[in-house]
């Protein structure tokens, strides 16, 4: 049975615990308001520049522009971009990715897959274990900026265009509410531009483009890259704060479940240890 002062020591401990719970609660409760915010205001854009990219290759032979190319040579290349959190104690959000990730890779020849890892979480995973490594981003989570998305497009759309690679997907946690995070895997390219064909047999209504839709498609496929990028970082910063929200949430009330019952073993021992003395105090007052 544990003394009085371990049991002390043991309670002490936990709330000091519960307090670094609760303040990382309410801090992601407020960094997840303006991650949420700035998701919600990137989402619009990045559809309709989706929408407007469908029109106009719809009017363009897919082979006028590289990023819409499907290559048949390198078809078995691929170059798998992974998004985490730099930091942990957010539930099941890196694991959830990584797990994902290695899914996508585990259905062909991993040697075939080369890697872009966006986050510590990712980046001390699959460095551990050998895998290709094409380029790393660290440290950007706490803030993201566009720059920062345009640095890893143009890093994707160079492995792409070189041939090296027939085929790049995102890997990400999508935000989509407090308590949902969907784990999301697209492909950035080739772009898919599937539903520009339907759009056309629809009935769609016809532009006249200036100057020509390859030259527009020039201009935009690039940005389309660097956007879609830029909203699937900024969907990982909201989830992350979502989850990690929750996760401490949780921890809270659990540390306080514990705090209750280590109180209350620790009054019966104190009452055992009283009951003790008393019951040798009486003893001995009869022996006497």
């Amino acid at each position: 049975m544990p003394s009085l002062l371990d049991l002390r020591r043991r309670i002490r401990s936990v709330k000091s615990t519960q307090q670094i719970t609760k303040a990382m609660k309410m801090i992601s409760a407020s960094k997840l308001r303006r991650a949420q915010d700035r998701v919600v205001g990137a989402r619009p854009f990045a559809n309709q520049m989706l929408r407007v990219l469908n029109s106009v290759a719809s009017r363009v032979d897919p082979g006028t522009h590289p990023l819409l190319a499907e290559r048949e040579d390198a078809s078995d290349k691929v170059l798998l971009i992974v998004v985490t959190a730099d930091k942990g104690l957010c539930g099941g959000f890196n694991t959830n990715i990584i797990k994902a990730a290695s899914s996508v890779m585990g259905k062909t020849n991993t040697q075939a897959f080369q890697l872009g890892l966006v986050g510590r979480k990712a980046r001390d995973f699959f460095k551990r274990r050998g895998f290709n490594v094409q380029f790393e981003e660290v440290g950007i989570s706490q803030r993201v900026q566009y720059a920062d998305a345009k640095r890893i497009a143009q890093a994707a759309i160079e492995e792409f265009t070189s041939g090296r690679v027939g085929k790049v997907l995102i890997v990400y946690n999508e935000f989509k509410s407090v308590m949902q995070q969907k784990v999301t895997t697209e492909q950035l390219l080739p772009v898919d531009m599937g539903s520009a064909s339907r759009d056309v047999q629809g009935g769609q209504t016809p532009y006249i483009f200036e100057p020509e839709p390859a030259r527009i498609l020039s201009e935009l496929l690039p940005k389309h890259i660097e956007i879609q990028v830029y909203r699937a970082l900024l969907e990982s910063v909201a989830a992350e704060h979502a989850a990690r929200m929750t996760a401490m949430d949780a921890a809270t009330k659990n540390s306080a479940e514990l705090i209750e019952s280590l109180t209350l073993y620790m009054n019966k021992v104190r009452q055992a240890a009283i009951t003790r003395e008393i019951i040798e105090v009486v003893s001995g007052a009869q022996a006497l």
